[in-house]
This record gives structure tokens, sequence and C-alpha cells, in this order.
């Protein structure tokens, strides 16, 4: 299936998707430039975006794959393609794997995750059959034991790892615990998060032979983003061109950026996919263009709609959620999610901040420790992947801050509350 001329696309929504039909009801008919359009609002696409009676899918659901997606609630959300909306998605993040450093002969380990309708796994080895250089894939997943991973990846000499920075980690640290020795890596490709130094020390000591590089930039719900640019900084990629058009927009006033080093929420729009349309939906992500290319930009963290904690996205109206359940006496009047990172490992603080009046007092204190117990509580309730990586010691465990309203951070320009603070450092 060839890219989907964008005003084509546009119509076809419009005429056959309910929620784009009323998302456009005030536009032109013949609108046909993405700054004509609206951005699309996070929590009303999975709103509508719904296992029946769905609002966005442009027919029936008669032919497609189905995956789970995070979405932006604490319920599953799931992201649909055709046969040739997914040969189109791996064929041309395929395409970006030689950017990588993908050679042809190379043997290939995919570590990433199967089964439970998550894409990763299949999406990296479908997108390795077709790269443009032939490879040899080892379909071994991120779930297999690391007493059989190792043996497998010498005994089949595997050049190339490919895996979440969490997973590599994982199988880096038990190579350098029992002394094992992995000559033959000479590439570690990770995606989903995002790789930090310690880690990249981690790695060296592991795969001292290895260099790592981003697999790419993509998700199950928005799609291709970004492909990988050779060259030192691994946050670097450009637009999957004429697959997708990929946006970075002001904080404030969602106009397109297009000078370089100015960051912005990353936008995308999808021009292959028609069942499930994309267009002009938030990654997730903010960024800034490089100048160094067309279509050049740098990754630099998650945006306001969720963060990625180590292996767990969370999202902002999950601790929204959580904090309203818990919450019955109305303690807390805002609420900013905090990542840090620490002894090698990210860690998510919830800074709450309490009603004026509230002081520090005994009974308050009593109040708050209880209040702060319920509330993780009930996030760890809707997403169990964190207590899970605590215990997997992939994560620090989720904590609480106390502050007052005027401590939160607020966007300079707008003053407007910054729903994600990412204080982790990153290279």
């Amino acid at each position: 299936m060839s890219a989907q001329q964008l005003s084509d696309l546009i119509r076809f929504a419009r005429h056959n998707s309910p929620f784009y039909r009323d998302l456009y009801a005030s536009l032109p008919p013949h609108a046909d430039r993405l700054t004509d359009l609206p951005v699309v609002d996070q929590q009303e696409f999975w709103a509508a975006n719904t296992l029946h009676d769905n609002r966005v899918l442009t027919g029936p659901l008669s032919e497609a794959t189905v995956y789970k997606t995070g979405g932006t609630t604490g319920s599953a959300k799931f992201s649909v393609y055709t046969r040739d909306e997914w040969r189109t998605f791996v064929t041309a993040f395929g395409q970006g794997l030689v950017d990588t450093g993908l050679r042809p002969g190379h043997r290939v380990a995919d570590l990433f995750y199967a089964g439970e309708l998550y894409a990763s796994f299949l999406f990296v080895l479908d997108s390795l059959a077709h790269a443009p250089v032939d490879n040899v894939r080892l379909p071994i997943g991120g779930g297999a034991p690391l007493e059989s991973t190792i043996p497998t990846l010498r005994d089949l000499a595997a050049q190339v790892l490919a895996g979440t920075p969490t997973t590599l980690c994982r199988l880096a640290e038990h190579v350098v615990s029992i002394g094992a020795r992995l000559d033959s890596v000479e590439l570690l490709l990770f995606g989903g998060e995002a790789l930090f130094d310690d880690q990249r020390r981690l790695l060296a000591a592991a795969f001292p032979r290895a260099e790592a590089r981003s697999v790419g930039y993509a998700s199950v719900d928005a799609g291709l983003l970004g492909r990988p640019v050779p060259g030192s900084d691994a946050r670097v990629h450009r637009a999957f061109t004429p697959y997708s058009v990929v946006e970075i927009l002001d904080d404030s006033t969602d106009e397109p950026i297009t000078e370089p080093g100015r960051p912005g929420r990353v936008v995308v729009t999808s021009l292959f996919r028609r069942l499930m349309p994309i267009i002009r939906y938030p990654a997730g992500d903010r960024a800034e263009w490089t100048g160094t290319g067309p279509g050049h930009f740098r990754i630099l963290g998650r945006a306001e709609e969720g963060v990625r904690v180590g292996p767990v996205s969370l999202y902002t109206q999950d601790a929204q959620d959580a904090v309203a359940a818990a919450d019955t006496a109305g303690h807390v009047v805002g609420m900013q999610l905090v990542v840090r990172r620490w002894d090698g490992r990210d860690g998510l603080v919830l800074r709450l901040a309490t009603a004026p009046g509230d002081d520090a007092s005994g009974e308050v204190a009593g109040v708050r420790e209880a209040l702060a117990a319920a509330v993780v509580a009930e996030l760890e309730a809707v997403r169990p992947l964190y207590p899970d990586s605590v215990r997997a010691g992939f994560v620090h465990p989720l904590s609480v801050e106390w502050a007052r309203h005027r401590d939160l951070a607020v966007n300079p320009r707008s003053g407007k509350l910054v729903r994600v603070l990412d204080e982790r450092p990153t290279a």
C-alpha cells in the first residue's frame, strides 16, 4: 500500500470515522492542511476508540491484527492494523535498520517482549524480515530465562541484541556476574525507553566490543515516528517520509515549531493508516529540530501525556484517577509526576499539593501517610507492571512528596501547570 495523500486521508477519515467527523465539524469542507486541523485530544480519542460501538475506526473490524497499547487511562486500549498497513509499517521501519549499523548476514537476537497482544517482539522480528539487507533472526524474546538466553546467544554467535534498555541491562548484569563472555556481540539496538549513561557503562562492561544505538522510534498507537540517524547522539532521528509527518508544536500555543533547538511536543500523522486514522496525534514525547539535516530531530523525553519509568508507561490520567479515588476528603489540590534516577534505576515520585490551611501537625501527618499509601495502592492497581518491576529490581518503589500548590512547577510562558517533570540526566 502506497503512502496516502494527506488531503485524501483527511477526507476519508472525515467521511468514515465518527470521531474525526465530529472533531472536524466546524472546519471548511475542503480543509486539507495539517495546520487547518486541531490536535487530537488523547483522552477523547481513547474514549471514542472502544472495543464496542467504536467511533474512531473507519470501517468494521473484519480484517486486522489487534495490539495492546497503554492509551491514556488505566484500562487497556487497543490499536489495530490491517495486513497492508502492518506490511507498510514493518517495511518502512526495516529500511531504517540499515542506519543502525545492521549489515548483511548479521545474526540478530530479538529480546523484546511477546504475547498478551503486545507488538514489540513481532514488530521488530517482521521489520528485520523486511529489512533491505539479509540477516539471521533469532526470536528469543525478553521473557526467556537468562540461564538459557546466554547459551543460545553464545551457541548461535549472536552479533546484534535488540531489546529495551531494561532487558539489555538485565542481561548485561547477569553476564558480568557469572563471568560469561559473548565476544560476538557488536551491536546493541535499544528501543521503548531512553538509555542513560549509567546503563551504557553496564552494557560496556558486559559487551566491550558492542556499540549501543537506537533501533528506531515508533509506537503501536502513533506508528512510524523516526528512523535512526548515524552518529554519536542516539536520540537524533529523522522522519519516515513519505509514510508519516512529524510536527513539533509549541507547548502553549500548539503552533508548529520550525527553528532548531526549541523544544516542543511531538505530534504525528500517519499517511498509510486508514482503518484507525492517526492525524495530528500526540506521541507523548518532547523533541527539538536539530538543523543538521532535513527532518532531523532530537528526542528530549516524555511529554505531559505520559512518562516512561524504566519499562513502565504511566500517564497523568492514571495518577489523577488514583488520587481522585483515594482522596475522598479533598486534601490534594494539585499533582505532578516527577521522574528521577538514582542508584542506576528510575523512580517515580508523586508530588501532591495540599489544600491551604493544612499544616504539618501530627494529626495531619498521619492523614498524609494514610493518603499516600492509598494513592500508591490505587496507582499500582491500574499499572501492575510497576510493582512487578519494583520486585524485579528494575525501578524504585513509588513514593509521595508533599508540597504547596505554589511549589508546583509551571510553564514560564503560559503559567500552566507542568504535569510531568523528568529530572533524569540524559546524554
